[in-house]
């Protein structure tokens, strides 16, 4: 899972955008189930990125 810059962001296109969120989405959910001891990096790395793609959109 790359995160993705802003700028990598702004130059996608809507549908792209919307592709990406759910891909993280399923993400996330299955490094929740992974983790459960804790937040683990990756956890809140796939949050910053949706939250990037979110704020953005």
């Amino acid at each position: 899972m790359a995160i993705l810059k802003s700028r990598e962001i702004r130059s996608m296109k809507k549908e792209d955008k919307e592709k990406k969120l759910k891909e993280l989405k399923l993400e996330l959910i299955k490094s929740k189930s992974k983790s459960s001891q804790g937040k683990s990096q990756k956890t809140r790395e796939i949050k910053k990125t949706i939250a990037r793609l979110l704020t953005i959109k």
